[in-house]
C-alpha cells in the first residue's frame, strides 16, 4: 500500500492573513450563510481554492453525507485519493494512492482498464469499507469506484474533464452512495483536496 502525507493531525493551524482577506472578499461577493455548515465549509473551501465563484451553484453537497464523511475522519477512516495531487493537497492527513505501484500497471494492463481504475480496485482492496474517497483527476477512477463493493463513507468525487466526467460525477449521485459532487465538467485536484480539507479543519476545530 503506498500512504502520502505526513499523517499527523494539524494542530492548531494558524490562518495566514492573505487567507483570512480572500474569505473577507469571497464572502462580500455571495452570501453562503443558508448552507448548512458542512456544506458552507465546503462551498467556500473549494471557492477559495479557486477563485471560481461558479462553484457556489454547480456543487452538490449533501449535508447528511458531509456529516458521516467528518464523523469517519474523526475516527481514523482511511483517505484514499485518485492521483499524488489530490494528496499532496490534503493537509495532514495520510492517505493511500496507488496509482503508480508496479501492480495498478500491471492489472491495467491486464484488465484494459485504465491505470486509475485499477489503482481504485487496489485501493478498495487494501482499505475495505468505511473509507474516504477523494477523486479529483481522473473520471475513470471514479466510474470503477462505483462499480465495487467499497462501501465508503464518503465519496468527494470531483474530477475534471470533457471526457467521461460529467458523466462519473452523475453516476456518483445516481448511485446513492453518500458523496459530495459538482455537475460541469469542472474540477481538479485543488478542488477535491479543498473540499476533504474543509472537513479536516472542521475536525480540527472540534
Amino acid at each position: 500500500m503506498t500512504d502520502t502525507g505526513s499523517g499527523t493531525r494539524p494542530e492548531g493551524r494558524e490562518v495566514h492573513p492573505i487567507e483570512a482577506l480572500s474569505y473577507r472578499i469571497l464572502r462580500s461577493r455571495v452570501d453562503l450563510s443558508h448552507l448548512p455548515p458542512l456544506s458552507r465549509a465546503v462551498v467556500e473551501r473549494v471557492v477559495h481554492a479557486s477563485a471560481d465563484l461558479d462553484y457556489v451553484a454547480d456543487l452538490v453537497c449533501d449535508e447528511a453525507a458531509l456529516a458521516d464523511g467528518l464523523a469517519a475522519l474523526r475516527a481514523g477512516a482511511p483517505v484514499v485519493t485518485d492521483v499524488a495531487m489530490v494528496a499532496a493537497g490534503i493537509t495532514g492527513r495520510r492517505t493511500v494512492c496507488p496509482v503508480a505501484e508496479p501492480a495498478a500497471a500491471r492489472l491495467a494492463q491486464e484488465a484494459g482498464i485504465t491505470r486509475s481504475a485499477a489503482a481504485a480496485r487496489i485501493a478498495a482492496r487494501q482499505v475495505g469499507p468505511g473509507a474516504v474517497w477523494v477523486v479529483g483527476c481522473a473520471p475513470t477512477a471514479l466510474a470503477e469506484l462505483l462499480t465495487l463493493d467499497a462501501r465508503p463513507a464518503l465519496v468527494v468525487g470531483l474530477p475534471v474533464g470533457f471526457v467521461g466526467a460529467v458523466e462519473a460525477k452523475a453516476a456518483l449521485r445516481a448511485s446513492g452512495l453518500p458523496g459530495v459532487s459538482n455537475r460541469s465538467e469542472k474540477g481538479g485536484s485543488a478542488v477535491a483536496a479543498a473540499a476533504l480539507n474543509a472537513l479536516l479543519y472542521v475536525e480540527e476545530k472540534s
